[in-house]
């Protein structure tokens, strides 16, 4: 496929002069000059040059057509078919390493998994069959380069890293939840995307994950914003988009040692005790997963093949 172009160059040219234009278009070494030629030619304007200045007849000379490829305008993308592109759903922590525990004392590993299966169904049934979900087992840190091993095996084409939010411990106060002693803090909630700078594929990484982002924000959702102040400490990170809540933490292996692009999803705080009612209700389990197939959809359209992401 080919687009013409018209370039219309306005140019001003010397009456005398106006020959060399057509030498535009010559490539064969039978037009260059011999080294007389230019001798004389540089004589001559080095003589023009000492003259009195004079009006110069000028006139506009015009480029026609010119016939360039597609692939001149546009690099070509690779077209993104739902069967065979494969998104792994890490499911964050294991059974023996759970990550944090909410304000009603349930680990954050049963809900990275409820919610990992339920983006695995909505994928599967949106046509993208090659989704797949990956468990780790083991304690927190061997598990981490264990989940990267397994992920880059699989060759995936995304990887999101589904995990669930809450405070630094010097934040926590103390309550009783059904008689058993427990910790919440209500003073933030929220969703997060997180990317790494180190991935391989780091804008991709962050093409994809402003999709989620977006996508979670147009259900009416909003992005905890404490990991852009000086409170959290070392738990601060930069702020990529304060629009919609995408940043970068650098440090997570999960993100900077895969091969593919990558994501991190805090879906939401269960620390805070309102949201961590809301994270178990199917309301928002499905709203959630809703929003993920919906940015994987967009990621893979295929409008992709023809313009490129935007």
């Amino acid at each position: 496929m080919v687009v013409a172009i018209a370039v219309f160059a306005l140019l001003p040219i010397e009456a005398s002069d106006a020959g060399w234009l057509p030498d535009l278009f010559r490539s064969s070494p039978k037009h260059a000059k011999s080294p007389k030629r230019a001798k004389a030619t540089r004589v001559g304007k080095l003589a023009r040059h000492r003259a009195p200045p004079r009006h110069r007849a000028m006139r506009l000379a015009a480029l026609g057509p010119v016939t360039l490829p597609l692939s001149a305008l546009k690099p070509a993308a690779a077209k993104c078919d739902p069967a065979t592109f494969r998104i792994v759903l890490d499911v964050g922590h294991t059974a023996q390493s759970e990550g944090a525990i909410s304000a009603r004392n349930v680990a954050e590993f049963t809900f990275n998994l409820r919610l990992a299966k339920l983006i695995e169904e909505r994928l599967k049934a949106e046509g993208f069959a090659e989704t797949r979900l990956l468990l780790t087992e083991g304690k927190a840190r061997p598990s981490l380069f264990k989940r990267v091993a397994a992920a880059n095996n699989l060759h995936a084409d995304l990887l999101m890293s589904i995990h669930h939010d809450s405070v630094p411990n010097k934040m926590l106060e103390d309550w009783e939840f059904e008689g058993k002693k427990s910790h919440f803090s209500d003073r933030f909630s929220g969703y997060s995307v997180f990317v790494s700078r180190d991935n391989p594929d780091f804008k991709t990484s962050l093409r994809f994950a402003e999709l989620v982002a977006g996508e979670m924000k147009a259900q009416g959702l909003h992005y905890a914003e404490q990991y852009s102040q000086a409170i959290m400490g070392r738990y601060q990170h930069p702020l990529l988009n304060k629009d919609t809540g995408v940043y970068s933490n650098d440090e997570l292996i999960v993100l900077r040692k895969t091969a593919m692009p990558a994501i991190l999803l805090e879906a939401g705080s269960i620390i805070n005790r309102d949201e961590e009612r809301e994270m178990n209700s199917p309301e928002r389990q499905n709203l959630i997963s809703s929003s993920v197939a919906s940015a994987v959809k967009e990621f893979c359209e295929p409008r992709w093949a023809l313009l490129g992401p935007p």
